[in-house]
């Protein structure tokens, strides 16, 4: 599970949906992809009785027929593996990328797993869950990359990439909507009521900014990114100096080259060691120079998310071993 997605094809969670629900469901999960696929492996979809389903497992092409596997399965109260696509004996129903698809249906999921794994989703912690394909059962584990391991599908959840926003004007404005249309949780922190305000109509969590720091309350992750937005750069020493001391992954700031180094300059006279400083970022953004609010945000976004996948390829590398 890429927490670079945070939301599926629908913007709904599979397993938040059959959690809540608390009725009897199907979860059909993808664990293997030959060839392109819409979908990764990993990638979820919860049927319910009634014909509501949450999620998608391609672009439409098959979730009419897994609905109606589903409640076969959900009649005989077993597990059951489907193909799709390349070498499927389903030869009339084709897959447009011309890939292969295994799913794996597994009737009443274990509702009790189910809320431990929302639980701990919900509290940010690195988790996966261990799904036994010949039974169904489902188990808890705090690690494991998505994969396939004999009789066990594993699938893991990382926390999606959270935002802590600071700064004033359109360009924390627009950078707040745009994270937020997307999907990803944010906070956008502001000393101007304007801006909060904006930025609240657009759906974003805001807060009062009244003091030139770093909120020692805040909830800083591996997975958090932090972005600045000002114009009146003297807003930005103190609160880059609290950002740098915490583990987020990215740590931006708007501005000019010049405007970096003069940034630079005063973080390391307040005695931020030279280890954090290079960790900084800024200018921002993968498109240099971006000087509309609407470009500088996506600009902005795109390279979070770079860094994120970069993130996630080197932890599965090191996890492996390879």
């Amino acid at each position: 599970m890429s927490f670079i997605s945070p939301k599926d094809a629908s913007g709904l969670d599979p397993f938040e949906a059959i959690a809540a629900s608390g009725s009897e469901a199907v979860l059909a999960i993808i664990t293997g992809v030959e060839g392109p696929s819409y979908r990764a492996v990993g990638a979820a979809m919860a049927i319910f009785t009634g014909g509501l389903s949450v999620g998608a497992l391609s672009s439409g092409c098959i979730e009419a027929d897994i609905e109606l596997h589903a409640a076969q399965v959900l009649e005989l109260g077993k597990p059951k593996s489907l193909r799709y696509g390349r070498g499927s004996p389903f030869i009339d129903i084709q897959l447009p990328c011309g890939g292969g698809l295994d799913i794996l249906l597994i009737p009443r999921p274990d509702l009790a797993v189910l809320l431990e794994l929302s639980r701990r989703r919900a509290a940010r912690q690195l988790c996966a869950m261990e799904v036994d394909t010949s039974s169904g059962s489902l188990t808890l584990i705090d690690d494991g990359l998505t994969g396939q391991l004999g009789s066990i599908f594993v699938m893991q959840f990382v926390p999606n990439v959270q935002f802590l926003v600071f700064g004033k004007g359109p360009e924390a404005c627009t950078f707040s909507a745009l994270i937020q249309s997307v999907g990803y949780p944010n906070l956008l922190l502001s000393p101007e009521e304007e801006t909060l305000e904006t930025a609240s109509a657009s759906g974003c969590d805001v807060r009062r900014l009244r003091q030139t720091e770093f909120p020692t309350d805040l909830t800083v992750d591996q997975w958090t990114a932090i972005v600045l937005f000002f114009h009146d750069h003297d807003w930005e020493p103190p609160i880059l100096q609290g950002a740098l001391s915490g583990p987020a992954f990215y740590i931006g700031a708007q501005g000019s080259q010049r405007a970096r180094d003069s940034r630079l300059l005063e973080l390391e006279a307040m005695g931020v060691p030279p280890d954090d400083l290079a960790r900084l970022h800024g200018p921002i953004g993968l498109i240099r120079s971006a000087r509309d609010p609407a470009t500088l945000s996506v600009s902005v976004l795109a390279e979070v998310l770079d860094i994120a996948m970069a993130k996630t390829s080197a932890r599965a590398v090191s996890h492996t071993g390879i």
